[in-house]
């Protein structure tokens, strides 16, 4: 009985601790539900091994959608974006704000659109401002129940290669192909004047001048996102990651797998 209240006793400080709005208290509590794993199998087991492997299992986690759903997943190689419009922004944590701080910084609409990707839909809101040469989207991701929003600013190299700048919260499910600079940002930098800032460092230490990006062309935008789309996944194609499947589809490799895995862990212990 003293073995499993010390275990309950570490499982509720672990609760409590991630129940606070303090960053580093929830991590600490996340750090107590590990403690609370290693916990009750050594003293069930009285190994340290056995200990160890409890806290193992929490990384193993994500290989269970893997297995059972991410294996048989076909997803379409022609992924078109199509015109329309976004669902009410009440759904979507911050989404109005950053509309609205868009639009203060003198970003003009361009047009809504959305696809559907691995069963999430993300809904598009693009903005574009000639002055300072870049081109802003507001992305609404949802599936099933979850919903979140974020932002990315995007402007073209002299040489045609494209510059992101973005805080989307998780890690990319595909690796970016050679074409395309990402700068992710904490999921926290969530003002609009902060990720432009961001995003004119990013140029800097890319050495490259505002002045001397491309001007973007408004009616070529989705175009140019379809294009980056397709561009990354054969990049995917040729590292390996995912392989062709049967009417058009494509699907991830074993070693694509892997790379999801390693994906998840990284997200579990930068968002814990």
């Amino acid at each position: 009985m003293r073995e499993f209240l010390i275990v309950l006793a570490c499982v509720i400080i672990g609760i409590a601790l991630r129940s606070c709005r303090t960053l580093i208290l929830r991590k600490i509590g996340a750090l107590t539900f590990l403690v609370a794993s290693f916990l009750a199998l050594y003293l069930a087991c009285g190994s340290i091994c056995a200990g160890f492997f409890g806290v193992a299992l929490w990384f193993f986690l994500p290989w269970f959608d893997l297995l059972t759903r991410i294996r048989n997943l076909r997803i379409p190689l022609d992924n078109r974006l199509k015109l329309q419009t976004p669902p009410s922004e009440d759904h979507f944590p911050n989404a109005s704000r950053l509309i609205r701080e868009i639009e203060e910084a003198e970003f003009d609409h361009v047009a809504d659109s959305g696809w559907d990707w691995v069963g999430m839909q993300h809904y598009f809101r693009f903005f574009w401002n000639p002055e300072a040469r870049a081109v802003a989207a507001v992305c609404l991701c949802e599936h099933e129940q979850v919903a979140f929003a974020f932002v990315t600013v995007s402007a073209r190299s002299p040489d045609g290669k494209t510059i992101h700048t973005t805080n989307y919260p998780f890690s990319p499910t595909l690796k970016h192909s050679p074409e395309a600079h990402w700068d992710h940002l904490p999921c926290e930098r969530n003002r609009f004047d902060a990720i432009f800032k961001d995003h004119l460092q990013h140029l800097q230490k890319m050495k490259i001048d505002p002045k001397d990006l491309l001007m973007p062309d408004p009616d070529e935008i989705l175009n140019q996102v379809e294009r980056e789309m397709k561009r990354q996944i054969n990049h995917n194609l040729d590292c390996g990651l995912i392989r062709m499947a049967d009417d058009g589809h494509f699907q991830y490799s074993t070693k694509g797998l892997f790379f999801l895995w390693f994906q998840s862990v990284k997200d579990m212990i930068r968002l814990c």
